[in-house]
Order: C-alpha cells, then sequence, then structure tokens
C-alpha cells in the first residue's frame, strides 16, 4: 500500500481562495528583521494500514544584525523521527522526537543551545469540496541548554490551520501544481532560555509545490515570524525549501 499524506485526499471542484487572518500583537519599541533560509528533506514510510514512519533533516542559515546574507550563519541543524497512526479518515495523531543542534539562534542569544525536543501531535481534516483544509494541534516538550550551561524544560504549544488548492488537477498526483497557506500561533511557558513571554510567535506561510511523482515532491514558501520579546520584538523573513520522498526505502 501506498503512505496517506494528506495530498491523497481527492478533491471534486475547485474551490474558493481561502482568506488567512492572524493576530500579531502591536508594541512600537525596537524591530530587529532578519532574513532566512530553511530547508527539510522528509522520508516517509508506510509500516502498516494504520502506521508510518517518517524522518526529517533540517538547517536553517540565517543573516546577522551586521550583515543582510541569508546565508551568514548556519544557526541550526536538526534530525527528527515521526511515527504517524491514522485513527480515522478525519484524525492522524503522530509524536517525535528530535535534536537540534542551535548556536546563535536570534531569538535564543548567541551561543550554543543543543536541543532534545518531544512532541505529540493530531491534524484534523475538514473534507470540503474543492480545497484541503486542516487544523494541527501540538504539544512540545523542550530540554534546551542555557547561557549559563543548565538545561532548561519549555512546554511549547502549538495552533495551526492550513489550506491546500491544487492549480491544475481536482487532485493532487504527479504532475500537478498547488498553492498552499498556513498560519500558526506559538505559546509557551517562561524560562531564561527562551524568555519570559507566554505569546511566543505567529507564523505565517505561503507558497506552492510540484508532484514530480506520486512519492516526490517539492514544495517553496515564504515565511513570516512576529515574535514580541520584552528586549525588542523580532521579525523572521524566510525563504522555506522542503523536498519529500515517501517510501524512499
Amino acid at each position: 500500500m501506498s503512505l496517506k499524506p494528506t495530498h491523497n485526499i481527492v478533491l471534486k471542484k475547485p474551490g474558493l481562495i481561502l482568506v488567512i487572518l492572524f493576530i500579531t500583537s502591536i508594541n512600537y519599541g525596537q524591530t530587529t528583521t532578519y532574513n532566512q533560509f530553511w530547508n527539510e528533506v522528509q522520508f516517509n514510510r508506510t509500516i502498516s494500514e494504520k502506521w508510518s514512519a517518517e524522518l526529517n533533516l533540517g538547517a536553517v542559515y540565517s543573516s546577522t544584525e551586521s550583515s543582510s546574507n541569508i546565508f551568514q550563519q548556519n544557526i541550526q541543524r536538526s534530525a527528527r523521527v515521526w511515527g504517524h497512526y491514522y485513527f480515522s479518515p478525519r484524525w492522524k495523531f503522530s509524536s517525535f522526537l528530535a535534536y537540534n543542534y542551535n548556536k546563535d539562534v536570534p531569538e535564543i542569544g548567541q551561543f550554543k543551545s543543543p536541543e532534545v525536543r518531544f512532541a505529540l501531535q493530531g491534524i484534523y481534516y475538514f473534507h470540503k469540496t474543492g480545497y484541503t483544509l486542516s487544523t494541527r494541534m501540538r504539544m512540545e516538550l523542550r530540554h534546551m541548554r542555557n547561557e549559563e550551561g543548565d538545561y532548561d524544560n519549555v512546554l511549547r504549544y502549538r495552533q495551526q490551520i492550513k489550506y491546500i488548492q491544487p492549480i491544475n488537477s481536482k487532485v493532487l498526483r504527479e504532475g500537478v501544481v498547488y498553492g498552499v497557506a498556513s498560519d500558526e500561533l506559538f505559546f509557551k511557558s517562561g524560562t531564561k532560555v527562551t524568555g519570559l513571554s507566554f505569546f511566543d510567535r505567529n507564523r505565517l506561510n505561503i507558497g506552492a509545490g510540484y508532484l514530480f511523482t506520486d512519492d516526490i515532491q517539492v514544495e517553496i514558501t515564504y515565511a513570516n515570524e512576529y515574535l514580541p520579546r520584552d528586549e525588542g520584538n523580532q521579525i523572521m523573513n524566510a525563504a522555506s525549501l522542503t523536498v519529500t520522498f515517501n517510501n524512499f526505502f
């Protein structure tokens, strides 16, 4: 059998374009803007009718306050292993264990902060005519090293809504181009390493993807992150590239 990614949902008729509204806090303090490049390779593998596994390998590059070069620093490398359970056509439950090597990440600070991350996640799919709409709920436990060398535990909750629209077909399959948009709110516990604010950030994504085959796809998006911080707000403008291989191994 084949893996059950979201692009296997059959879409019957063209739909209206979804307008994603997101909430940001208005703050007239100093704001620092960074330009970044995010890239990730995803490998998915079907295990059974109800289960699949996934491996993600990623890296993040960033400009700095003194340089606008998007590749000025490699600030993060990551590896993440997933287990997915398909409870019903509407619900998919997942969990992952990840290791992130953070170095000079603007939101954390100019120091090395290795991180082990564990998460529980649920995705609910709305069966709409002409497009795919889903909402994702994720709870993360982040075990991170702070500037003093001690480790902090950070709880973070993420709520996302995502919209996918095929452009040259009614269903996502080989040779099809699609548009994608999402918005996500982040809330976290206060710690020394990530700051004391409860609202962590808002992330808006918009872009497009292409399926070379039913098992190989590429997605390119623009991401905008707004991070309200007591010491000065931050804005991340990121170009994101994701390559997905289904049943590659």
